[in-house]
């Protein structure tokens, strides 16, 4: 284990490993699959990185989110680590330039988001590839019974089937255990060492509000925890109105969501980074890889639909092991729509084929076409052509998804694409008479090589950056170049797409498997019910409540959150206390009583200190509560 940890010491600067990081390390070393869930902020990465350092070959890693993976690539590179990411934009001379490379051993690490693995170029290069170990990071994507079900997770398969000696290690930041089993059998791990660190996070305190205003709460909490902030919220638009609020108050504010352009959403982000903006207010589009340690308060102003989002949102405050808090806030009208939504998520089937048909008419796909085409998608656009209500259409393009008709991304950043189709004489003569365009055309000509020959992808603020122009003179150029058919231009684009991953089928034939739809709304209505569950509880302690939902084994009160604040002002004497345990200990000792049935033999006695006595023996382990109220002595 030693070199392990001079690699971590070279290369991150660490002397140790944090948490079971040296125990997923030492099962990854020694060829084992291993399924590793870790808190967000936990250090997944370091347990893949560092045992492919320590062996010959190359590292794939999937990952859903692009971001992430140029993210990790650029933090590697940083390292002087040869690491790369093969995602959208790039085009396929580029890709295969990647995979001849990395068939060579060029590359350490090979970032690939699923839907890579089953595109004919990767597969022709599979055999080729000198896999050393197969890291599968967000792995929970792959069950359709947890939150976040994305089915081409379900085509990483194909690596264990074309390397089946290659271990493979599963990362994920939480996952019940019905999901956990999903993930294993999935993936087909060969009797997986299963790691599981505490969902404790003893800095940070948890706390429910139930509030008339919003913002005015959101603006007492920030000016009372000095510090940076997010602020989750649950659509665009209002993520911009709370973040124009917030700087009424003078609190410097930003906000975030997909819908924003790529350099927008990165200036944004580093700017809250370097702290040049306090609150970050997103939706939960922002987070996801962002190395922050020192956010104070993790706010959500709306309500979560499930703990794994709340749990995976609400870590992002407290990473360097300082007090923080996670507040999150709620009015009656956010329990009744929580309360709604299984029934608003899972629409009826007639509903489903309805909206594909609409879809279809406005892609304008006739029946047996589309298979392995994109398709530019402008959702708002879309639900006024048909009438449609827009909450119906995401759930729809969800299900479709799972069922696996189709793949949608929400925005695909494909660069600008030229080809030079004038020939040498025509663009001498072009450029006599407009001389004014000419540092252009000759800076596309010297800067992308083959640009006579094929399309390529080009960066029209490099090229303004390089030639000392504006980006608008560049722009008004490219276009003045295009009408003349000097070159052919596609222009960079950044919108939702629909990729059709078969030919579109009759409406009222398209299969939907009935009995698995119909289970993951079971799942789902699970997941909501125990998301009330958490946002109704005033007595138990909130870092237990999440602990027990995820199976993570007994966790001690964290003295810290809401719940545990609210017990504590509860005076009880230590003799009152040790003569209620008596009584209640002796009551259950030979036959277990429901909790309705104690509370009548202890009618004479304060029902906060009762109940504070019985919530210690169930932390304790001494008694257990069933779902009916029934109290046993375990």
């Amino acid at each position: 284990m030693q070199q392990a940890q001079q690699i971590l010491q070279q290369y991150w600067g660490y002397n140790t490993f944090r948490g079971l990081q040296q125990n997923i390390v030492d099962a990854v070393l020694q060829q084992k699959d291993v399924l590793a869930l870790l808190p967000t902020g936990g250090g997944k990465s370091v347990c893949f990185q560092v045992p492919a350092l320590m062996s010959d070959g190359l590292c794939i890693v999937v990952s859903p989110l692009i971001a992430l993976m140029k993210d990790q690539v650029e933090h590697l590179q940083n390292k002087n680590i040869n690491a790369v990411a093969i995602y959208s934009g790039l085009s396929n001379k580029q890709v295969e330039d990647v995979l001849f490379d990395a068939s060579k051993g060029k590359y350490k690490f090979l970032y690939l988001s699923p839907e890579r693995l089953q595109s004919k170029l990767f597969k022709s290069y599979l055999p080729d590839l000198p896999i050393n170990l197969i890291a599968v990071d967000e792995a929970h994507c792959i069950s359709q019974w947890g939150y976040d079900f994305r089915p081409s997770y379900l085509q990483i398969i194909t690596l264990r089937e074309a390397k089946p000696k290659t271990p493979i290690i599963a990362l994920t930041a939480s996952a019940t255990a019905l999901v956990q089993k999903d993930i294993a059998e999935k993936l087909q791990l060969k009797s997986p060492e299963i790691f599981q660190q505490s969902f404790e996070r003893q800095n940070l305190s948890y706390s429910v509000f139930k509030v008339d205003s919003k913002i005015n709460k959101t603006i007492e909490i920030l000016n009372n925890v000095a510090g940076s902030s997010i602020v989750y919220c649950k659509n665009r638009k209002q993520t911009n109105y709370v973040a124009q609020l917030l700087m009424l108050q003078n609190i410097a504010a930003d906000f975030y969501h997909a819908g924003l352009q790529q350099d927008e959403r990165n200036t944004k982000q580093n700017n809250w980074i370097n702290n040049l903006n306090r609150v970050m207010v997103c939706t939960n589009a922002f987070g996801m890889g962002i190395d922050k340690a020192d956010v104070k308060t993790v706010i959500h102003y709306d309500v979560p639909d499930c703990i794994e989002n709340y749990y995976q949102e609400a870590g992002r405050a407290g990473r360097d092991g300082k007090r923080a808090f996670a507040i999150l806030l709620y009015h009656t009208t956010d329990i009744d729509a929580l309360e709604y939504l299984p029934t608003q998520r899972f629409a009826p089937i007639a509903d489903i084929k309805k909206v594909y048909q609409a879809l279809a008419n406005y892609l304008q796909i006739p029946v047996g076409l589309g298979e392995g085409n994109s398709y530019d998608f402008d959702v708002v656009q879309f639900t006024k052509n048909f009438n449609l209500d827009i909450h119906l259409v995401m759930n729809v393009l969800k299900t479709l998804e799972h069922e696996g008709h189709i793949t949608v991304t929400d925005a695909v950043y494909v660069p600008s694409k030229i080809q030079v189709v004038a020939s040498k004489f025509t663009i001498e003569e072009f450029c006599k008479t407009n001389p004014i365009i000419e540092t252009t055309l000759k800076g596309l000509l010297r800067t992308y090589v083959g640009i006579l020959d094929n399309e390529v992808f080009i960066n029209e603020k490099l090229l303004a950056k390089v030639y000392r122009l504006s980006y608008d003179k560049i722009s008004k150029d490219i276009e003045l170049l295009r009408q003349y058919n000097i070159i052919k231009y596609t222009q960079q684009k950044e919108t939702p797409q629909i990729y059709f991953n078969y030919n579109r089928a009759a409406a009222d034939s398209l299969y939907i498997n009935a009995e698995n739809y119909f289970k993951r709304k079971q799942q789902f209505e699970i997941r909501v019910a125990a998301m009330l569950q958490y946002i109704k509880e005033e007595k138990k302690c909130r870092s237990q409540i999440i602990s027990n939902y995820f199976d993570a084994g007994f966790v001690k009160s964290c003295e810290s959150c809401d719940n545990c604040l609210r017990q504590k002002n509860v005076e009880l004497t230590t003799e009152e206390f040790i003569d209620i345990e008596k009584r209640i200990l002796k009551i259950i000792a030979s036959n277990s009583v429901l909790v309705k049935d104690m509370l009548l033999l202890f009618k004479n006695t304060k029902k906060t200190k009762f109940w504070k006595v019985l919530q210690f023996l169930q932390d304790q382990n001494k008694i257990s509560i069933d779902s009916l109220g029934e109290i046993k002595i375990i």
